[in-house]
């Protein structure tokens, strides 16, 4: 799924009956790859999400883009990953159907109450490494994990999300604009640098998620982006101040090297050992 220049979205409001179904009632958030509204589906009478594709480009792109992230999100069966009801046209909008979460996203919690304690970071970490590791077995990476799109549901339930970025294992990644599609204090360095990226990517994102999770800010974030690219690629982590036991864990994910970085098992069983 390739990220393109981002276009003014069509004028949506609150109350719009999306396909003749989905009656749109609150913008939950907003990104570069898309709007996400909470909306009721008439039909089956339940709320749903609703995310509305903004992507320049000709109508196919746009399909295309909006198919590939269902299909990739219809890959998988899991708990920790954010489910895909269905895809579907509207007045030219393409708009990807999905199952209401509950609570708020790390970024929101981290930003309301401060850093979680070590024993819900742990736990958080435990449920983020399995969604992860059903996501690589599908063979799919998901090259946008981060706070925002990491949601701690109300019924306990850690889920990701946003998948619209998403690439295939073996898709190699080549075009400089490609690197800017996710979010600079967050991406692996291979990414920065626009090498191709793997598994090894996201446990590299998780670190950097977990660090934020514990210390309350990204360990790279330097201002503007291109700076803030250089320290992923270049830089040592932020300072460790809270970290207490799952610092050396933390430490490991955010190894330069992607060959040295520990294996989902590996981060599962060090986080169990604490």
């Amino acid at each position: 799924m390739r990220a393109v220049a981002v276009l003014a979205p069509a004028i949506v409001n609150s109350g719009r009956l999306v396909a003749g179904r989905y009656r749109l009632q609150a913008l939950l958030g907003r990104g570069g790859m898309g709007r996400v509204w909470l909306a009721e589906d008439e039909l089956l009478r339940r709320k749903v999400a609703l995310k509305q594709l903004v992507l320049s480009g000709e109508a196919n792109q746009v399909r295309a883009s909006a198919l590939a992230e269902a299909r990739s999100l219809a890959r998988l069966d899991h708990a920790g990953v954010v489910k895909v009801h269905d895809v579907i046209e509207d007045s030219g909008d393409q708009w990807i159907v999905m199952e209401y979460l509950s609570g708020r996203t790390l970024a929101e919690t981290v930003a309301a109450d401060g850093p979680l304690p070590i024993p819900d970071v742990r736990r958080m970490a435990l449920h983020l490494v399995d969604a992860l590791r059903a996501v690589h077995a599908a063979g799919l990476v998901h090259s946008d994990v981060k706070p925002a799109n990491v949601q701690l549901c109300d019924d306990g339930r850690v889920v990701l999300t946003d998948f619209g970025i998403a690439t295939t294992i073996d898709d190699e990644q080549t075009l400089p604009s490609e690197v800017l599609a996710g979010s600079p204090a967050y991406m692996s360095p291979e990414r920065a640098r626009g090498d191709a990226v793997g598994p090894a990517s996201d446990l590299f994102s998780l670190g950097a998620t977990l660090f934020a999770a514990v210390e309350g800010s990204s360990p790279f974030g330097a201002g503007d982006p291109f700076t803030t690219l250089v320290a992923v690629v270049e830089a040592r982590p932020a300072p460790f101040t809270h970290a207490g036991p799952v610092r050396p864990i933390i430490e490991a994910l955010l190894t330069k090297n992607p060959a040295t970085r520990p294996t989902p098992d590996q981060t599962t069983a060090a986080l169990l050992a604490l």
